[in-house]
């Protein structure tokens, strides 16, 4: 049965497909891209402290990832919500629950394999509620011109066999390059649309799952949601191309091209953000005459922090911890917010760090 975006495409082809994957222009994408990776896990690797990138990173992540949705929240709302959201906009407590799915998801690489189930758990942490595979028909329509340009399987029995081969797929033996299957996996994956809404953050979360599963990554660390936004009228039609035209080539190529371009991008972000953990132990210095390096990983692993913080951290009384801040509240490193009945301490530098 041909295809039609008028109908549901009960005929998807299973994977692998049948066209050649790894043409020769894929394969120098996929060096190019591998060598960009592997530089940027290592530098990220060797950063004195980690936490700061596991908990700055997957936030930028879950912002953009929820902003291809359309749903928006500001940086500066984001980093502030994730230590107090009593005043979190929906949009914000949405986008939060993207990076809890991804610490989720990461923490269970160890355990089990990704499979179908994988992306029941990850779609249920994002939505904020039990998320099972769908039963009824979804279309996709272009906001645009408002007409319908895919609708994908409609059959249970057919959903359900195809996200077994999917899981066989990402998880057998297989000679594909590991960005290459990540690749065609996230096409199949948008392709089947297994739930009624959250396809696109939870594909986007096993992308990065894959390359932590293949070895390609340390820490789920790739913010490739930027670059998708940036592309994001080439995504979608490269996406509808494959499932037009099986134009797999110019898919393939496209998704290296963003493995490339995020790696040498989020590694210049983390060079960044060691520059401005080195500035703000001088400022430290300066300001309380040695470098706390407990006060340090407060203020550098969150850009807000709190006094409470601070006292849990490094062991110390509220009149300390607040003399502390305030030196270097002070010395320019930091500045307060309000939020509710409490006062947040801005890392300025990294939050600036942040947006750009």
């Amino acid at each position: 049965m041909s295809w039609t975006p008028d109908a549901p495409y009960e005929a998807l082809p299973p994977l692998p497909p049948a066209a050649e994957l790894e043409t020769r222009a894929v394969l120098k994408a996929a060096i190019d891209a591998r060598d960009a990776l592997a530089r940027f896990d290592a530098r990220a690797s060797a950063l004195p402290n980690p936490t700061i990138l596991i908990n700055a990173i997957p936030l930028l992540e879950a912002q953009a990832s929820s902003e291809i949705e359309n749903i928006v929240t500001t940086t500066d709302e984001l980093f502030s919500a994730a230590l107090s959201d009593v005043h979190a906009s929906a949009a914000t407590r949405e986008a939060l629950r993207y990076r809890s799915a991804l610490r989720a998801g990461f923490g269970e690489l160890g355990q089990r394999p990704l499979t179908a189930q994988s992306a029941v758990r990850l779609c249920s942490i994002i939505r904020g509620h039990e998320t099972p595979i769908r039963d009824r028909e979804v279309i996709i329509g272009d906001p645009s011109s408002r007409r319908r340009v895919y609708t994908p399987p409609a059959s249970p029995t057919v959903i359900d066999d195809l996200l077994r081969n999917w899981t066989r797929f990402i998880n057998g033996e297989s000679s594909l390059d590991p960005l290459v299957r990540m690749a065609v996996a996230h096409y199949q994956f948008e392709a089947i649309h297994p739930f009624t809404d959250g396809n696109g953050r939870t594909g986007r979360i096993l992308n990065v799952l894959m390359l932590c599963a293949a070895g390609l990554l340390q820490l789920p660390l790739l913010y490739l949601s930027r670059y998708i936004i940036e592309t994001k009228d080439a995504y979608y039609r490269r996406l509808l191309d494959v499932t037009a035209s099986a134009a797999w080539e110019d898919w393939i190529l496209y998704m290296l091209e963003g493995v490339r371009q995020t790696s040498i991008r989020t590694g210049r972000l983390v060079e960044r953000i060691g520059e401005v953990q080195v500035g703000i132990g001088g400022v430290m210095r300066e300001a309380l005459g040695s470098v706390n390096a407990d006060l340090l990983a407060v203020v550098m692993e969150q850009p807000y922090a709190r006094t409470r913080d601070v006292m849990e951290r490094c062991g110390v009384s509220r009149p300390t911890a607040t003399k502390w801040l305030r030196a270097l509240v002070r010395a320019g490193a930091l500045e307060t917010v309000p939020v509710g009945r409490e006062v947040l301490y801005i890392n300025v530098a990294l939050m600036e760090t942040l947006r750009t």
